[in-house]
């Protein structure tokens, strides 16, 4: 009888250790995040005086919104809610009738290996079929209803991430369930927060993975998709969207259609890997990317910015290099970790047997596809010119959530390879980008 508690501790340890500054950290993340997508609205629109405004109307702006009623009943839309509930359905009967391939994830604590089905791309492309018929057949004014109904979107996004997070935290806490490393740490806050089970589940459904690359991802491509549509209802025609839209459609629909095709990628990620799924990983799938990531394309719809050909390949140019150095050493990692290695590249192996790229990308930094990631999220950013530093939000942010993933990255290395690591750091020194960081 006393071996059952003591094995399921063995499984499912006491996290000891915080992130995020722990409790009071994860409480401050999980209400500054859905404040900060509403205020890169509310301070960045047709109707905020300014992207920002000036400093000197901003609290007054603040005051008056939050002690009016209308304000907060401005924030639900019922037609917004039931639209994005039926998103979710799609995206979720797509995942059960189109087909695709079932792969093995790593291996678990347990020993076992979890299935998942493999066409987020063919979801993808159903999508766009269909989304491009109905421009079509009604024209881009028909598909401008998200850029209308935008807050009521957020809000419908928000509800799902705190809905599905609560569900996710109490059914963790049912006989069996598999808990994530970092998520057991006994405070509600916390792991309600960083996410308390691995790879919460319905039946072969994932949900985890399911979120991860379905519904915010394909969803950032119909948002940018209808900004364009709304500039060309402004502009009289989609033929008059500027360069500048194009390119920001271009590069994020690449962006989004490259992760989904190569989906079997994700499946070796630490957010699939280590993190638990809470409210961390639902309210960024859901609520940030979408909406957060997709704030250029909307400033674009009301500050249109014109340049040339010339402007328009540099920009390309660079979005170009960073697609190269992201998904080449991401080519590197995984031919290695699967067995391969067809550029015969140099390796360390560790006291464990486990071995370290030094050459290539590799050998470059300990984070070459971050470098890459980074010049894109640059890329995306430029096409909205230097009027505000607004636009550049997001490549701020990508810049220090990636910092804060290199740093968690090294300290589970570091524990891992102890002596080791520290051999690997002389080999490789540059952690992002090489010869600077």
């Amino acid at each position: 009888m006393s071996s059952k508690p003591r094995q399921n501790e063995a499984l499912n340890p006491r996290t000891t250790t915080y992130e995020f500054l722990g409790p009071p950290g994860a409480f401050f993340i999980t209400v500054g995040v859905p404040v900060m997508a509403y205020a890169l609205y509310f301070g960045c629109s047709d109707t905020s005086g300014g992207c920002p405004p000036s400093l000197d109307i901003i609290s007054a702006r603040i005051r008056a919104a939050v002690t009016s009623k209308a304000w907060w009943l401005g924030l639900w839309d019922t037609q917004a809610f039931l639209m994005y509930l039926a998103w979710y359905t799609f995206c979720v009967v797509a995942w059960a009738v189109l087909p695709g391939d079932w792969i093995e994830g790593v291996q678990l604590r347990t020993g076992e290996k979890k299935q998942y089905k493999i066409n987020a791309f063919s979801t993808f492309l159903l999508t766009l079929g269909i989304t491009t018929g109905y421009i079509i057949r009604f024209g881009p004014q028909s598909f401008t209803f998200i850029y209308h109904k935008w807050v009521g979107f957020m809000t419908a996004s928000l509800i799902m991430s705190v809905v599905q997070a609560l569900a996710v935290y109490v059914a963790s806490f049912r006989k069996g369930a598999l808990l994530a490393l970092g998520g057991n740490s006994g405070n509600p806050i916390y792991d309600f927060y960083i996410g308390r089970e691995l790879n919460p589940s319905i039946g072969l459904f994932d949900i985890k993975s399911f979120n991860e690359l379905r519904p915010g991802l394909i969803l950032w491509v119909l948002i940018d998709i209808s900004m364009v549509c709304e500039q060309a209802v402004r502009r009289g025609g989609l033929q008059n969207v500027t360069y500048s839209m194009w390119l920001v459609l271009a590069f994020q629909g690449f962006y989004v259609a490259d992760a989904l095709y190569n989906e079997p990628a994700v499946f070796t990620t630490m957010d699939i890997t280590t993190d638990g799924f809470g409210f961390m990983l639902a309210v960024g799938n859901f609520l940030w990317v979408p909406f957060v990531y997709s704030l250029q394309a909307r400033y674009l719809v009301f500050k249109p910015v014109e340049f040339g050909l010339f402007p328009t390949l540099v920009i390309f140019a660079i979005n170009g290099l960073g697609y190269y150095i992201f998904r080449d050493a991401n080519g590197e990692k995984n031919d290695f970790r699967n067995g391969r290695n067809p550029k015969n590249l140099q390796y360390f192996t560790t006291e464990s047997g486990s071995k370290l790229l030094t050459s290539g990308w590799w050998g470059r930094s300990r984070h070459p596809n971050y470098f890459g990631d980074l010049l894109m999220a640059f890329a995306w950013s430029l096409p909205t010119g230097f009027e505000t530093p607004v636009t550049y939000f997001y490549v701020i942010y990508f810049a220090v959530l990636l910092l804060h993933r290199q740093h968690r990255d090294d300290e589970k290395c570091e524990k891992k390879y102890g002596k080791d690591w520290e051999t690997y750091k002389k080999l490789v020194p540059y952690r992002i980008i090489p010869y600077v960081y």
